[in-house]
């Protein structure tokens, strides 16, 4: 974090320090969690769920933190008022002094802000950004999945004065999240990659989901750039709600002529495409990028070293983005080629020394994605006769389509000609259901209660040669599990295995 003093901390947030503050005090990092408190630490009181940070900043003081950010006074163990700025609430004074930073950040460097939202994909496209534009200056991202009131804050918080990018992913539960987000860093450049599913109970369905996206691309200034997927409808539509420059991506054949259509007529600045796309072997990515005059740039062969056909249309965003914040062609396609995330459990695999692959996508989970993985599954077990199986848990914030969505994944699930399907949870019981309904039965379905019965039902059967794909919602836990099967002992199952052959076509 840029250096501040107590009265910076205090005027950017609209604080007052306590009477304990030391006029010469200063902090150069900033953290939620007082285990990282050290000398130089403002520690951030931030009240939560589960737990309230007030009651961690003896802990912190303990560590050596030099500033409190709180919601009230505190004292230590002598009594004395701990050194704070007291604030009426915690959150929005995180909001506030990230305005502050990018501000002072932007004062002193040449500083591109980049931001990243879509219902899904949003944290492999910033791992994709990150790589590439690193290659060209100080780069700054997210941490995992740092993307919202409190996440963005904690990235901004790392940055430096000499920060060249600062890339933010922008998550959201109800509209104006995205709009407070934009409001707080004011991107240069606003990516959108999808309108799908994934919370839309919350959201009160999907057109709400696409309004919220969009107030990233309608906050940008009309000299920046809105980076919208051609291939999505509600996407490109958003072109029409932007003051920016219009830059397209898109992965799909047939759009490529609509997007040299839109650069002939001057309503898209430029455009990356994923020409002459395929999967290799392992099922990664290979296509020609082309950044510029649509089908007529110059083609840079890319080979990702992400899993799964659909990353292709990720990957294209953040080389979009990447040309839009002024690296090369030449450069971005360098920078892909082998890259894969760096953030875990994202179609992350494990080739065990048993022969078992371990594929843990179990970070998060919604229709799309779920369909995305389980079809990358079904290509691995066509392209090497191995079995292969979807453990399978919960897809949460679904709503009152939750029951229609995880049926109709166990139906994808048999249309794929997956071998084995194991569904984990009573919310994943319709996926279950459904499954038996379109024809599984006998062994090639399963139905586990909790975590604990996968696990046994798992080391039981499992043998090697097996492809096994873990995705779930975060919050089911499958993560975990994908864990624990990628690095621990796995019970030998029967050497005869079937192969994804064995089970008998279904209809498409």
């Amino acid at each position: 974090m840029i250096e501040l003093t107590a009265t910076a901390v205090a005027e950017a947030t609209g604080g007052t320090l306590t009477a304990s503050v030391s006029p010469g005090a200063t902090v150069d990092s900033a953290t939620t969690d007082s285990r990282e408190a050290a000398a130089g630490t403002l520690f951030i009181a931030k009240p939560g769920e589960h737990a309230d940070g007030h009651d961690f900043i003896p802990a912190a003081r303990a560590a050596g933190a030099t500033l409190i950010l709180a919601e009230r006074q505190t004292m230590d163990a002598e009594g004395r008022p701990d050194p704070a700025v007291i604030v009426d609430d915690v959150v929005l004074a995180m909001g506030r002094l990230t305005t502050h930073i990018v501000q002072r950040i932007r004062e002193h460097s040449p500083t591109t802000v980049i931001g990243i939202t879509g219902s899904a994909g949003k944290t492999t496209t910033k791992d994709l950004l990150a790589t590439i534009l690193a290659t060209a200056g100080p780069t700054v991202a997210p941490q995992n999945s740092y993307n919202g009131e409190v996440g963005v804050p904690l990235t901004v918080f790392r940055a430096a004065l000499d920060t060249r990018y600062l890339v933010i992913e922008m998550g959201a539960d109800e509209v104006g999240n995205i709009e407070y987000l934009s409001s707080m860093v004011q991107p240069d450049i606003g990516v959108v990659l999808m309108v799908g599913s994934a919370h839309a109970g919350k959201f009160g369905g999907v057109e709400n989901i696409a309004r919220t996206k969009g107030e990233l691309v309608e906050s940008l200034p009309s000299n920046g750039f809105a980076v919208l997927n051609r291939d999505d409808a509600r996407v490109a539509a958003m072109a029409a709600r932007t003051p920016g420059r219009v830059v397209w991506f898109s992965v799909e054949d047939g759009s490529f002529p609509l997007v040299d259509a839109d650069l002939e007529a001057g309503t898209a600045a430029f455009s990356a495409l994923a020409d002459s796309l395929t999967t290799n072997a392992d099922e990664r990515p290979e296509f020609d990028l082309r950044i510029g005059a649509g089908t007529g740039a110059e083609p840079h062969p890319v080979a990702s070293g992400l899993i799964g056909r659909h990353h292709a249309s990720n990957i294209t965003a953040a080389a979009a983005a990447a040309a839009a914040a002024g690296l090369s062609v030449q450069a971005i396609a360098a920078a892909l080629n082998g890259a894969g995330s760096t953030s875990r459990r994202r179609m992350e695999r494990t080739d065990r020394p048993d022969g078992i692959t371990i594929i843990n996508d179990a970070y998060n989970a919604n229709p799309e994605s779920m369909r995305a993985a389980l079809q990358t599954l079904a290509m691995m077990g066509r392209s090497t006769g191995r079995r292969t199986w979807a453990v399978l848990g919960e897809m949460l914030e679904l709503g009152d389509s939750r029951i229609r969505e995880h049926t109709a994944i166990g139906t994808a699930v048999v249309r794929l000609n997956i071998s084995q399907l194991l569904a984990v949870g009573r919310g994943a019981r319709p996926l279950y259901t459904s499954a038996v309904n379109e024809g599984s039965w006998g062994d090639e379905v399963d139905f586990a209660e909790d975590l604990d019965a996968a696990e046994e039902l798992l080391q039981g059967k499992l043998a090697p040669g097996d492809i096994v794909l873990f995705k779930s919602s975060n919050g089911a836990g499958l993560g975990d599990l994908g864990d624990r099967f990628a690095h621990g002992p796995v019970s030998p199952g029967p050497m005869d295995v079937p192969t994804t052959g064995d089970r008998k076509e279904q209809s498409q």
